[in-house]
């Protein structure tokens, strides 16, 4: 079943983008479906042999060889406080965030396309942190789409801090003329992380939740006294969210005369050649890959050195 999955993989991928989700979907115990961005997913396998790992994190099962590659395997069940991970017969291996990982599961269904606009964010929860991001229904049956970074920034531990000295946060000041940045993304850590890089260059930010509530702030914006252009140095946008993606944001701000002069960077945790002809083919201006704060904080100051010499 894995294999027959893995070999589809890239030719279902091919539909995804423009408001549709593909997700690789997969269960934990006989009940609850759960589904992962295909566009993460590089393998998917048996579960190898592990190797155990004195003092890793309580997330951590174990380290395995993956083609070539000794990468750190993640129960799943365990990371979102379910039984543990005896029955954990299979092996979904995912690339994002510049890292290479494995995740435990009981077992792999499907791949499904799922229109981006009938996927809603996750409820939020009074206590501990919550590792859903979003949740689709496939006819009667729902579908809990898993915050992979979060678990991933749980193991792995604090985000990163700008390099000190690498920038003067009084010309920057000067530079923004009170202008803000615009930040749309679904997920708390890449949002502490996008609004942290921030707040060390000095810059504002505008924050919401996906793109659906990014175009409505912008057209309300657009429809106030003074420029967009004057308020806003740029957007910074993440790909994958309920209700209107990042490539859909785009492509209506590039649509939209008001707001089509927009600076637009895609800042994603996906990587390869799908998603960068994804950006060309929408109009976004730049993409970075998620979560190095140097390389944020470089692509924000090339934009406001940008804007100065227009």
């Amino acid at each position: 079943m894995a294999a027959g999955l893995l070999e589809r993989i890239e030719a279902q991928t091919q539909l995804a983008g423009f408001n549709r989700l593909a997700l690789l979907l997969f269960r934990l115990d006989g009940r609850q479906i759960f589904g992962i961005n295909v566009l993460k997913v590089t393998a998917v396998q048996r579960r190898p042999m592990l190797t155990h790992m004195a003092s890793s994190h309580a997330f951590i099962a174990g380290v395995a060889e993956v083609r070539g590659q000794v990468i750190p395997v993640i129960d799943m069940a365990r990371a979102l406080d379910r039984e543990g991970d005896a029955q954990a017969a299979h092996l979904i291996v995912s690339e994002f965030n510049r890292s290479t990982q494995g995740f435990l599961v009981r077992s792999v269904e499907r791949i499904v396309h799922v229109d981006v606009e009938k996927v809603r964010p996750a409820p939020e929860v009074e206590q501990g942190p919550s590792y859903l991001t979003a949740i689709a229904e496939i006819g009667a049956q729902r579908i809990e789409i898993i915050d992979v970074e979060r678990i991933l920034a749980e193991v792995v531990g604090d985000l990163q801090q700008v390099t000190r000295g690498a920038f003067d946060p009084g010309a920057i000041g000067a530079a923004l003329r009170g202008r803000k940045v615009l930040v749309v993304d679904d997920s708390r850590v890449a949002r502490a992380h996008i609004e942290r890089v921030l707040g060390q260059l000095g810059i504002g930010a505008i924050v919401v939740n996906d793109g659906r509530q990014a175009l409505q702030a912008l057209q309300r914006l657009a429809d106030e006294p003074g420029g967009l252009h004057d308020k806003l140095l740029m957007v910074i946008s993440d790909v994958e969210m309920p209700d209107m993606d990042g490539y859909r944001l785009t492509t209506e701000i590039r649509r939209d005369a008001r707001l089509a002069g927009l600076f637009v960077l895609l800042h994603s945790s996906l990587s390869g050649t799908f998603n960068q002809a994804m950006v060309k083919r929408v109009g976004a201006d730049q993409f970075i890959p998620k979560l190095n704060a140097d390389e944020l904080a470089q692509g924000i100051l090339a934009r406001l050195e940008l804007s100065q010499a227009a």
